[in-house]
């Protein structure tokens, strides 16, 4: 790829890395934090003022390490940062008070590289930065792509994107923006909502974020085998600056900048459309058959106040699209070609779009807590025609329509969130979140006898309602214990689980720690599924799912964790999962069940009575990026 920096600045051999640094529990700033850069010859470093700011001025380009330490706190080191000549570092710092009372010694602790920035969450978990996403193999600056890397972790084999996290079905992953629970953010998405081929998710406006793989916190519902908690950057809040990439996946413009001098308040925005897209179009490239493109937007802004707390508004946008003339069915799985021959050729068209946007709120109410609330409206729509082309008897060409989809799904989301920090030992958080589901889908294809059969039609709604409480005890620097409980209410049906969640971390000296997680966790199914249409023999119309339980499964987590050094550790989880509750065909010759549901839709009677396991032990050895080095 090739990428342009442009902004109001002249080239030189240093750089300004400037941020705030806050209290991880009550997200107020920490006054006369020390900040200083590791591993050079002379001494730079500053303190943060009063609002929790610092600034360091003319650090050399290249590789740098910063340090940030507290009293009372434990340091924390970031690594590795790549600082250049063109753009500005910006960063938000959380540190965490230290549970050992202060005598003639401050104690600390340096947080580990790779932990989640999320301190409930002790086992099954990790930091992923937008900088590892640019630099591991085969990332593409897609998040999802870079997970592929880790283990316990795979895609599917046709080169998607999709998250396949110790054996469970990708559509059992919880995505998140900004906290906010999210559509599936992939171009060329399906009804199932497992994946796509590539992402909306632009790795130029991510921070650091967090990827579970199990036995997550209380805070995280409505997904079973893991959750991917991606987190955006603040815009630069003193000057304009901008990026221009080309590259073979996409073309792209990121322009950031002051909502207005002397203001806090900041504006992040990308456009990006695929580069083969614009090829073909522009018809520079003689493609035959073939017709594809797709297009992403998104955008933060940041709008702190002094009296009322921050806000922010934030948004995530993408349309995509293809069409195949002339392809085999009996090579290329297409969805409802369950009837064609393989004499015959297809067209396949899909459309597909996204849409999240939603505002943030997060207010301090004491000196030791805060509350978060977000409102967020999301929209996923899929559109799938499939085209039979026919020779006729007479050697004449017809072409019918075989399958014909069109699904809208529409969600709205209130999430608040109370965090309070009783002590350095004891943290809590309680949340409540109202969900409100919309569907609007039609499918039908041709039958054996080339009539259209109607596979399902409707247009209704489920509600839920979910609320945690999450407990983190800290009875010295060696032992913590992350407590919880999970609810979910389907209203709609009057379906509900009461989901405990224990995690135990000790750490065995200052190198190395031993770890132990539990979890129930529990998922909606898809909705179409409620809402199957089943034909009787006597012609009647049923729709036998709307009881339908959530699926669950538990999760168990041992965990091994010991550092060689500061950037070399190794690893080890065994982990087992026993899932219960899964839908399944209501046919004992039938071994259908939504776990593997994919491309082709089903429409069946499904009862909760299938079960599952996914067990194993993974182990990873990885020494993080340092002298140009890493694996």
């Amino acid at each position: 790829a090739l990428t342009a920096n442009f902004g109001l600045f002249a080239q030189n051999h240093t750089q300004l890395i400037r941020g705030k640094i806050i209290d991880e529990d009550t997200q107020l700033p920490l006054i006369g934090a020390t900040v200083a850069v590791l591993n050079l010859t002379s001494v730079l470093g500053t303190t943060s003022d009063e609002e929790g700011i610092f600034r360091l001025e003319n650090v050399p380009i290249g590789r740098v390490s910063l340090m940030v330490s507290y009293i009372g706190y434990h340091d924390k080191i970031i690594s590795s940062m790549e600082v250049n000549s063109a753009k500005e570092i910006i960063l938000d710092i959380a540190l965490v008070e230290s549970a050992e009372a202060l005598k003639e010694v401050v104690i600390t602790a340096s947080t580990k590289k790779g932990t989640a920035l999320n301190e409930s969450a002790i086992v099954s978990s990790r930091s992923i930065s937008a900088e590892q996403t640019s630099r591991y193999a085969g990332g593409f600056n897609d998040p999802a792509k870079v997970t592929g890397n880790f283990a316990g972790v795979t895609s599917s084999q046709d080169g998607g994107n999709d998250i396949i996290i110790r054996g469970n079905s990708p559509k059992y992953v919880g995505w998140r923006l900004e906290g906010a629970e999210i559509t599936n953010p992939n171009h060329f998405g399906d009804p199932s909502s497992i994946g796509g081929s590539t992402g909306a998710l632009n790795n130029n406006l991510l921070s650091t974020s967090d990827f579970y793989t199990g036995a997550f916190p209380a805070e995280f519902g409505d997904a079973l085998s893991g959750v991917y908690d991606v987190r955006m950057r603040k815009g630069n809040d003193e000057k304009f600056e901008g990026i221009f990439g080309f590259g073979l996946l996409g073309t792209e413009a990121t322009v950031e900048g002051p909502i207005k001098k002397g203001y806090q308040g900041s504006y992040l925005a990308n456009f990006r459309y695929s580069t083969i897209g614009a090829v073909i179009e522009l018809g520079l490239i003689p493609v035959e058959d073939v017709k594809l493109k797709f297009q992403d937007a998104a955008f933060k802004i940041y709008l702190p106040t002094q009296q009322l707390g921050t806000f922010s508004i934030f948004g995530l946008q993408g349309n995509s699209s293809f069409t195949f003339l002339d392809i085999n069915p009996g090579l290329i799985v297409t969805p409802g070609n369950d009837f064609a021959q393989t004499d015959i050729k297809e067209d396949f068209n899909k459309g597909s779009n996204l849409l999240n946007i939603g505002v943030k709120h997060i207010v301090n109410i004491s000196p030791k807590s805060y509350f978060k609330t977000t409102l967020l409206f999301s929209r996923e729509g899929i559109e799938d025609e499939v085209i039979e082309n026919i020779l006729t008897a007479d050697s004449i060409p017809k072409s019918r329509l075989n399958f014909d989809s069109g699904l809208k799904k529409d969600s709205y989301k209130l999430n608040t969130q109370y965090k309070h920090k009783i002590d350095a030992k004891n943290k809590l958080s309680v949340g409540v979140q109202f969900t409100l589901f919309e569907q609007d889908l039609t499918q039908s294809l041709l039958d054996e006898s080339a009539e259209r059969q109607t596979l399902v039609d409707f247009n209704d709604n489920i509600t839920s309602l979910r609320s945690f409480l999450n407990w983190k005890y800290i009875p010295t620097e060696k032992l913590s214990f992350v407590v919880g409980l999970h609810n979910t209410n389907i209203i709609f049906n009057k379906k509900f689980t009461v989901e405990p969640r224990l995690a135990a971390n000790y750490n065995l000296n200052h190198s190395s720690s031993i770890s132990f997680g539990f979890g129930l966790h529990s998922r909606m199914e898809s909705i179409h599924n409620y809402f199957a249409r089943l034909e009787q023999p006597d012609g009647t119309i049923t729709t036998p799912n709307l009881d339908l339980d959530l699926i669950k499964a538990t999760h168990y987590v041992v965990g091994y964790d010991k550092f060689f050094s500061k950037n070399l550790r190794i690893k080890a989880e065994a982990y087992f999962q026993a899932l219960y509750n899964v839908p399944v065909e209501n046919n004992p010759n039938s071994n259908y069940t939504t776990l593997n549901e994919g491309l082709e839709l089903n429409y069946v009677r499904l009862v909760n009575e299938g079960t599952g396991k996914n067990y194993g032990v993974e182990l990873t050895i990885e020494r993080f990026l340092e002298n140009g080095l890493y694996f």
